[in-house]
């Protein structure tokens, strides 16, 4: 084998260093949680050397934010420039729900989630950077979309962002029950396909302008 032939590949694709990075970075943050991650072990598990990594990023912190940039803000960004291209507030809602479904499916969600939920609460400037940067924009995006369907006569007139927070909680709850589905006997055969069809079913069937309203429970 020759020498040229022989190199690790991040010597002869540099260009896919900061990917490198970021892929072992969100592994060890998920194992490790974002406290107890050290560069050092970011850099074994990329095959680099740690000096490289600050070539890229500073701290693990900026690490994290890159993450999220790439692997959800990159996706929520395609979404916006769909809803601005897009003026039926359905398949914009529709195509919305695909390729949400596709990204909570995808092995980043249950590493991502996991850190959210248990390690950002120790970095305030992380978590308001994932409030606004993620959750915040997401949630605008999608009341931007029920507020066009709203007023087109689509679906039924509400708060946009109690009916947003509705269908996040839908599909994250069924993606982590996804990623864990032998513990959830009622959806463990239960093809993608239809779960996901059973979750727009019922939302845009709640949705729907002619429904009655119910009675306050508070």
């Amino acid at each position: 084998m020759s020498e040229v032939a022989a190199e690790p590949r991040w010597r002869r694709l540099p260009e896919e260093r900061p990917k490198q990075i970021l892929d072992a970075a969100l592994s060890v943050f998920a194992e490790r949680g974002l406290a107890a991650a050290r560069l050092d072990d970011i850099a074994k598990l990329a095959g680099l050397s740690k000096g490289t990594i600050y070539l890229y990023f500073p701290n693990k912190e900026e690490l994290f934010r890159e993450v999220v940039r790439t692997s959800i803000i990159a996706y929520i960004a395609r979404a916006e420039e769909f809803f601005e291209s897009e003026r039926d507030p359905v398949q914009s809602l529709l195509k919305w729900m695909d390729s949400y479904w596709a990204w909570l499916r995808s092995p980043v969600f249950p590493g991502i989630h996991r850190l959210v939920g248990s390690e950002l609460t120790h970095f305030p400037d992380l978590s308001a950077f994932y409030a606004t940067e993620v959750i915040e924009r997401a949630q605008r995006l999608v009341c931007g979309m029920l507020e066009r369907g709203m007023d087109a006569g689509v679906f039924r007139r509400m708060d946009a962002l109690v009916a947003a927070r509705m269908l996040s909680a839908l599909f994250i709850t069924h993606a982590l029950w996804f990623h864990q589905r032998q513990c959830f006997k009622s959806i463990e055969n239960l093809p993608v396909d239809l779960m996901q069809s059973q979750i727009r079913e019922f939302f845009f069937n709640a949705m729907r302008p002619e429904a009655v309203d119910v009675p306050s429970l508070a």
